[in-house]
């Protein structure tokens, strides 16, 4: 079994191996202000952030603020961000998360985590998205890519979405948390993707376990 050591040693050099292939923008959501990017966020759950970003390049223009969220007729609201999917849901979170922001914040969005979870339709995903973006507050942002990846380079046997971060947090130093995150879901968007990776483009097949054993004919 590998220690943490070499486990943490090998993450160091995927890090820094795959680090200069993607953009360092902190996010491909659009948005011009803490409060868009918590929108965003919230509605790009099982949806692409391109299409997110066709939908909120209207919303915001429509919906400034938490009051014009709270305020909106539901079906209104509801039509706006029907093309992100779950949208009934959607708008029953975007709606109380902007009543917490006022009635608790101010509307301001919190700096810490524990703030953050206390708004509905955020969880730690969203939190750290966030927070990192906006604040530079150190995290591990957990999606499907970062959660398939840490699997298959051997980073965590967990399924755990919180496992899985506090897993992640014990290989590199804080301050690289967050952008090993963003690289682990831009390569998992390129590269190793979920039906079929491509091992020979992938620069850190050397070092990834699903990388051997495919070279070997195992898998």
């Amino acid at each position: 079994m590998e220690s943490l050591k070499k486990k943490s040693k090998r993450a160091g050099i995927i890090f820094e191996i795959l680090d200069p292939f993607y953009t360092h923008n902190k996010t491909a959501l659009s948005y011009h202000s803490p409060f868009q990017l918590l929108i965003a966020t919230i509605l790009s759950a099982q949806c692409t952030d391109r299409q997110v970003n066709m939908v909120t390049d209207k919303l915001f223009k429509k919906y400034k603020g938490p009051i014009d969220f709270i305020q909106a007729p539901r079906a209104d609201l509801e039509e706006s961000i029907r093309s992100t999917g779950f949208y009934r849901n959607k708008a029953k979170s975007l709606v109380g998360c902007c009543q917490v922001l006022l009635d608790s914040y101010g509307g301001k969005v919190p700096e810490s985590m524990e703030e953050m979870l206390k708004l509905p339709g955020v969880g730690r995903k969203t939190a750290n998205c966030v927070l990192g973006a906006v604040y530079g507050v150190p995290g591990i942002v957990v999606d499907t890519h970062v959660k398939r990846l840490s699997l298959r380079l051997g980073f965590t046997k967990n399924q755990d979405p919180v496992k899985i971060e506090k897993d992640l947090e014990r290989l590199l130093p804080d301050e690289k948390w967050r952008r090993f995150s963003d690289i682990l879901i831009y390569h998992g968007r390129e590269i190793c993707n979920a039906r079929r990776p491509f091992h020979q483009q992938c620069p850190v097949r050397e070092l990834c376990p699903s990388g051997l054993l495919k070279q070997a004919g195992r898998v």
